[in-house]
């Protein structure tokens, strides 16, 4: 496979995984604070959601570098998605 080149990519992306670590230690102190379930859930699906995305603006970044070829591409997004 290849990385992300693109330094400004690489660092939305990174910025986009700070951003789900945060989520992820909200979800962690509402369930220590013994939050609602369904505002549990609420952030748990917002979380998965922003890991989505991130994976799919990975994946974008591969597609426009141009060096891995499409039937890879295509193999990595039915294995991860």
């Amino acid at each position: 496979m290849t990385t992300v080149h693109d330094q400004e990519r690489k660092r939305a992306l990174v910025l986009r995984l700070k951003r789900v670590e945060g989520q992820l230690r909200g979800i962690q102190k509402l369930l220590e604070d013994e939050a609602d379930c369904e505002k549990v859930a609420q952030q748990l699906a917002a979380a998965r959601k922003a890991l989505d995305k991130t994976f799919f603006a990975m994946v974008g970044c591969v597609i426009a570098q141009g060096d891995v070829p499409a039937d890879d591409v295509a193999d990595m997004l039915s294995r991860f998605s």
